[in-house]
């Protein structure tokens, strides 16, 4: 597993779930969001695999599985780290396996302290800038990596979100880390698989996760002993050599204040069982759209280039040599070493024959990063008038990003917008019937913003690929053509693309060379549109010089730094292998065998399962018959098996490298996590995230309850955005807390899809779901005065809202912090404004931005509020209800972002 969301034992579903003996469904309700993978759940059921859901309410999931686990959102870390405590405590840990496939044994170095020393806070912790520096975490004997424009690497700082991310901001955050890894050099680190020693990783996560019992679980979760045990018992019986658990999470588990931790926690008891890399085993994550994987890889994140390689920094790196420097070294193990070849193959294939070694094949013409451009801190530029323009594709945060007032007050600053989509979703008519002009916040006539609404083709009306949730490249061919002036992303993008190029085209200034020099010279079908099979093929790569000129890539291990190949993004090399659409294939499982390696293609080099070296023992014999995946095959000397083994081909179980060697040469024949510097799963990160190297419960920004196992209340580096439009609920110790007693959480229906702008505009699907609605137990609907189909006023410090009250028992009250802690339910693709057939509040509108400092995703599935009987109060009136609760609460811009928790209350 590497150090951020669970691309390392990401596998397919068909293949893997169906052959699991156990499955965790956590921070997801895979079978109302997924249906489609939830099908091999299904199968898996039926072959006798115990399905466990542990999930704040009963949902369609719950109730197919064998065992409903209720738990207070925002609470999982405090419930996984027991799991991991039971593991270690009753030593069912897969020995073998954690001793030779994990960092167990190494040591850490006598510097690091862990929270229970330091009353919540790891070793490191600048209070100033709420940051860490890392070094006291890595290994012993491990020197930082060499300086690098003054900077040693791994001194990385996360930034605060009012100024951006501060400091040198360097290449170690999980989000930019890819699959490297720490950079270290492995001839350095010390071991003892004895497991003895006090300063191995094995007896440091004892002592971190002693604390994690299941009485704790009960106080801080709400999850009864007995439950628990039967979670624990699952598991660790459905683990080992003969059997396999898998893990499944999807946004229940991301958008948190310590979402990558959540994540983090499932690596550490996968990798404790011996599930990673093992059919049947691995984590799952759930996306929730055709291509959200793809999204990641190729991508669309600001700080990424595809296949992981992270942005060039602004004032940074000097040049393509001080920027590979930066994220790779000669003498660490692993694939990430050729990160050159990838780089440079890349530049070729953006730049072409203008891309040549005497101008570093192009590599200052890249854009350069300033700090944090994600989505939330672009809102915040908005309102500060220092964005001018934006684009939304498939996006609507009208409705679907937390706070949405504050992203429709951003969207009236803009000069101009553009909003592709189906319909007129509310991001394009918030400047007329968005809930600001109802409330006179805002006024049409006041707003400057220029929306230009330009249709959206389906994904009926085109050719192209999904990248789906298991790394599988899928082709879909155009059905129809599509309707009127829509288009297709492709010919959007590749006709502004045309466009911006014959603006400068007679341009003499250095910054107009990155589009000049620009290879933009797609083929155009009769219709007009960009050929997509041949962006595909310029996504996989082909050699440009030799024999082989002309050729489609077949690796990425044939990509070179020389510039004698291209390629668009390197784990996707291998796509187009022999000049066929890889993608395209889809050969019925009866006459494949049950990898079914020819149904389209996945990354990287048609993988099923990543770090599968692991199915094996160190030997390389399978760790059972029953679960043989993958071995090393003595007479022909060679791995082999039912997929494509992860690993180099020829070597042998028994190779041992010479000290000091690295990149792949450097893996030992038993390093199956060949993306690690170390070629070990990482049950404790050295590097590479920015709040901590295991995960440690800290509280939702807003919460009911105190934290019970230190004063630090919620995750010290979390990312904030103090200011008047973005005010927290109080949370203990702060007296005040009570005025918000209640957890509120998001989530989807099936019959909805997020923001709603491809269902609420569609009445089969509307009639279905017609109204926004909150989810209540009969209890807290008692305490309250709720009616079930009456109107429920929803209220936090940024709004209220009002939504028809379900009283259900799939939402029970839970016992936690020696009291009652009520849920409260809501479905998110609900929004005022637009031409949908049903509108309604928005969920979103009730939460605030607070962000995990890894990936900036936001804390939307754990937040207080109140809840009131009856319809909320419209225009002004809305104004001043909100802002009475806010002076009952005593709330100001300082409310919830004081990085340090003070140990005594707060008045």
């Amino acid at each position: 597993m590497g150090t951020s969301f669970g691309r390392g034992g990401a596998t397919t579903f068909q293949q893997d779930l169906q052959n699991s003996d156990c499955i965790v469904i956590q921070g997801s309700n895979m079978a109302e969001c997924h249906p489609v993978g939830f099908q091999w759940v299904m199968e898996a059921k039926a072959r006798g695999a115990k399905i466990i859901h542990v999930d704040p309410r009963f949902t369609r999931t719950s109730a197919l599985a064998d065992l409903h686990v209720p738990l207070r959102a925002g609470s999982d870390i405090v419930f996984l780290g027991a799991i991991i405590n039971h593991i270690l405590s009753t030593e069912t840990y897969f020995r073998e396996y954690v001793v030779s496939y994990t960092n167990a044994a190494t040591l850490v170095g006598d510097d690091f302290k862990d929270v229970d020393e330091l009353d919540g806070l790891f070793s490191g912790y600048d209070p100033q800038t709420g940051t860490y520096d890392s070094s006291s975490w890595g290994y012993l004997g491990v020197e930082e990596a060499p300086a690098v424009g003054g900077n040693r690497v791994r001194k990385r700082t996360s930034g605060d979100g009012r100024s951006g991310r501060g400091g040198q901001p360097l290449h170690e955050p999980g989000h930019a880390l890819g699959g490297k890894g720490a950079q270290l050099e492995d001839s350095l680190v010390h071991r003892d698989e004895t497991l003895q020693n006090p300063r191995c990783i094995f007896q440091i996560l004892k002592r971190h996760y002693a604390r994690y019992t299941p009485d704790l679980v009960q106080q801080v979760c709400g999850v009864a002993p007995d439950v628990f045990a039967q979670v624990c018992n699952a598991v660790t019986e459905n683990s080992g050599r003969e059997r396999t658990t898998a893990f499944v999470y999807s946004v229940g588990w991301t958008q948190h204040s310590v979402g990558v931790q959540y994540i983090r926690g499932a690596a550490i008891i996968q990798l404790l069982l011996g599930n990673m890399g093992r059919p049947g085993g691995g984590i799952m994550a759930l996306r929730g759209h055709a291509s959200i994987q793809g999204s990641t890889d190729i991508p669309t994140l600001f700080d990424l280039l595809p296949g992981y390689l992270p942005m060039p920094w602004a004032g940074g790196e000097k040049g393509l040599r001080g920027y590979l420097e930066s994220i790779s070294r000669p003498q660490q193990k692993g694939f990430w070493t050729a990160a050159d070849a990838y780089m440079v193959s890349l530049l070729k294939s953006w730049f072409g024959e203008t891309a040549t070694q005497d101008n570093d094949f192009g590599f200052d013409w890249l854009p350069r990063i300033s700090g944090d451009h994600g989505t939330y801190q672009t809102v915040m530029d908005m309102l500060d008038d220092k964005v001018e323009g934006y684009f939304l594709l498939g996006q609507n945060p009208a409705v679907g990003s937390s706070n949405g007032k504050l992203q429709r007050l951003g969207m009236a600053h803009l000069k101009w917008l553009v909003v592709r989509d189906f319909n007129m979703i509310e991001s394009a008519t918030f400047w007329k019937d968005g809930p600001e002009i109802a409330s006179g916040e805002l006024r049409t006539q006041d707003i400057a913003t220029e929306v230009f609404f330009l249709p959206a083709a389906a994904h009926t009306e085109k050719d192209g690929s999904f990248t789906q949730t298991q790394r599988m490249l899928q082709w879909h061919d155009k059905a129809v053509d599509p309707p009127g002036d829509a288009r297709s992303e492709l010919h959007f993008f590749f006709e502004l693309g045309r466009a911006l190029r014959a603006r400068v085209a007679a341009s003499q200034q250095e910054r107009d060379l990155a589009l000049r020099n620009l290879t933009w010279d797609y083929p155009v079908t009769s219709a007009g549109e960009p050929d997509a099979e041949a962006v595909l093929r310029e996504v996989n790569g082909s050699h440009l010089s030799g024999d082989k000129a002309g050729q489609m890539l077949s690796s990425f291990t044939e990509m070179k730094a020389d510039g004698s190949t291209d390629g668009g993004c390197w784990i996707y090399t291998g796509v187009f292998t022999g000049g066929v659409n890889q993608s395209a294939r889809r050969k019925p499982g009866s006459e494949q065998s049950w990898v079914a390696p020819e149904w389209g293609w996945s990354w990287p080099m048609n993988r099923r399962i990543l770090y599968n070296r692991a199915s094996a023992d160190p030997a390389g014999k399978p760790w059972s018959e029953r679960k043989a995946y993958v071995w090393w095959d003595e007479q022909k000397g060679r791995w082999t098996g039912h997929d494509v083994p992860d690993f180099a081909a020829t070597k042998p179980p028994s190779y041992r490298p010479e000290p000091g060697v690295g990149g792949p040469e450097g893996l030992a024949g038993d390093d199956p996590f060949i993306m690690q510097s170390d070629g070990k799963g990482w049950l404790y990160a050295p590097s590479g995230l920015l709040d901590g190297p295991m995960p440690a419960h800290y509280e939702p920004v807003e919460s009911p309850l105190r934290n019970p196992l230190y004063s630090q209340q919620s995750n010290p580096t979390r990312q904030i955005y103090p200011r008047q439009g973005n005010l927290s609920n109080p949370s203990p110790p702060d007296a005040r807390s009570d005025v918000f007693p209640f957890v509120v959480t998001t989530y989807r229906l099936t019959e909805h899809h997020t923001a709603g702008g491809m269902s609420r505009w569609l009445p089969y699907l509307s009639e279905l779901q017609p109204e926004f609605f909150c989810e209540v137990s009969p209890e807290l609907a008692r305490e309250r005065g709720l009616t079930n189909g009456g109107w429920a006023t929803i209220v936090s410090a940024r709004t209220a809202i009002e939504a028809r009250v379900l009283v259900t028992e799939r939402i029970v009250p839970l016992r936690a912090g020696g009291r009652v802690i009520h849920q409260i339910g809501l479905p998110y693709h609900w929004g005022v404004g637009g031409a949908a057939v049903v509108s309604g509040d928005s969920a979103n509108d009730l939460l605030g931005v607070s962000l995990d400092p890894n990936v900036h995703i936001q804390e939307s599935k754990a937040a207080t509020c109140d809840i009131q009987p009856g319809r909320r109060p419209h225009g002004p009136a809305l104004l001043a209800f909100v802002e009475e609760y806010r002076r009952r609460a005593n709330v100001t811009v300082d409310t919830g972002n004081l990085r340090v928790t003070p140990r005594e209350p707060s008045s």
